[in-house]
């Protein structure tokens, strides 16, 4: 496995890697509606969008170059967490990645250019029924705080997980 800075030309893997990551991981979550209408063109559009901003994106590769993960964060967006500068936006693994190891360095990675950036104390907003939840709180992520969302007509709740400069 590698994980590097994504280029450019990373969009359309790192799309793609983000619809079926959401449509395996969130199958039994979300509506089925929903997720049926997630497309590769928008998620291309989006990431090709972020990657033009010049926003640090971690990619990871397999042992055949494939994209098969990727991460990234900046400053926390709200405002409303003093003791969290830093916000990890995204962090999307192909299920058959899950449980090796590649989504903590994923976040080590992000969080290393976070306190680069002096984003002191970084922020994660993941949905309660996520099944990787654990993952989160294996990593020492305390529970800041939690909202509900509305996903595809569903009432959903988001908990945001938190580590401090010392964790």
């Amino acid at each position: 496995m590698n994980i590097r800075v994504a280029a450019a030309e990373d969009y359309a893997a790192i799309a793609k890697v983000h619809v079926d990551s959401w449509q395996q991981t969130y199958q039994d979550i979300v509506p089925k509606s929903y997720l049926d209408q997630l497309s590769y063109d928008e998620k291309e559009a989006l990431w090709k969008k972020i990657l033009a901003s010049r926003t640090k994106v971690y990619v990871v590769e397999n042992e055949r170059g494939q994209i098969v993960g990727f991460a990234n964060g900046g400053k926390e967006r709200t405002g409303d967490y003093s003791s969290y500068q830093g916000e990890v936006y995204a962090i999307y693994l192909l299920q058959s990645y899950q449980k090796s190891g590649i989504g903590k360095k994923l976040i080590q990675h992000v969080t290393a250019n976070l306190k680069e950036q002096k984003l002191n104390g970084v922020l994660i907003w993941v949905l309660a029924d996520n099944p990787s939840v654990g993952f989160y709180q294996a990593i020492d992520g305390k529970k800041v705080d939690e909202e509900e969302i509305n996903i595809g007509g569903k009432p959903l709740t988001e908990v945001a997980y938190g580590w401090s400069d010392d964790s």
